[in-house]
């Protein structure tokens, strides 16, 4: 399964006047470059956008790039530097918003299924789920220790994720939680539930073996999280799984 991993850069270009410029000379308008980046596990594609304005008036100039993940962020960086080195008092502001998508899939002779969406913006992570085909009820929803989803019922992923070595509890816990304990959800009659939750304590493909969730597996439970039983809150089968890779 290919997930999507998409990484979107915004940098604002500003102009900058120097001290010794004269007062009478005209004021540079802004250029700003947004770079959306679309990462698969073979190669990668990126759009450019760069906005300009004079005189009042915007205008767009749209480049693509495709190839692997090197070359087109290759390709990226000399665009950008390009246009930070076109004059030397230009300022450089980065955000980069960071967003992997992908399909849970049904375990244990379920069908519940969904959609998943993992976004990183200043710091945080929000995590959003979409799931069907489900009881009426209260489930379960945790991160696992890997991205493998091979065996019928999901425990190919292993436990839960605990890089802290922490008991299992609710999340934010004083006696402790597990940094894969997302908590439950409720599913309603037709069967179709929703979580949305945001956190510091996670990242995308960063290098803290603490907080980095690639190569981590999303399981949903047929049960509920009691919080309290170890190490993993007795939620019962794992009815969908997806890994988190690209």
């Amino acid at each position: 399964m290919n997930n999507t991993f998409l990484i979107i850069s915004c940098l604002s270009l500003l102009f900058i006047s120097a001290c010794q410029n004269t007062p009478n000379k005209p004021k540079e308008e802004p250029i700003t470059l947004e770079v959306q980046v679309e990462r698969s596990e073979n190669s990668s594609k990126a759009t450019v956008t760069t906005k300009k304005i004079k005189n009042g008036q915007v205008s767009e100039e749209i480049q693509v790039f495709e190839g692997t993940h090197e070359e087109v962020m290759n390709k990226v960086a000399l665009l950008t530097d390009k246009n930070g080195n076109d004059s030397p008092e230009k300022e450089i502001e980065l955000k980069m918003v960071k967003k992997i998508q992908f399909q849970l899939n049904p375990k244990s002779g379920s069908e519940t299924e969904g959609s998943v969406t993992l976004t990183e913006e200043d710091g945080q992570v929000t995590f959003e789920a979409t799931i069907y085909g489900l009881s009426e009820g209260t489930h379960a929803i945790h991160l696992h220790e890997k991205a493998d989803c091979s065996s019928e019922d999901g425990k190919s992923t292993g436990g839960h994720w605990n890089p802290t070595f922490e008991n299992h509890g609710a999340w934010g816990a004083e006696n402790g939680f597990h940094r894969g304990d997302i908590g439950n959800f409720t599913a309603n009659a037709a069967g179709e539930g929703r979580v949305e939750f945001s956190t510091d304590l996670w990242c995308l493909d960063c290098e803290d073996s603490i907080k980095n969730i690639m190569g981590k597996a999303v399981i949903v439970h047929q049960g509920t999280d009691d919080l309290i039983s170890q190490p993993s809150g007795d939620a019962g089968a794992r009815i969908s799984c997806a890994g988190i890779i690209y």
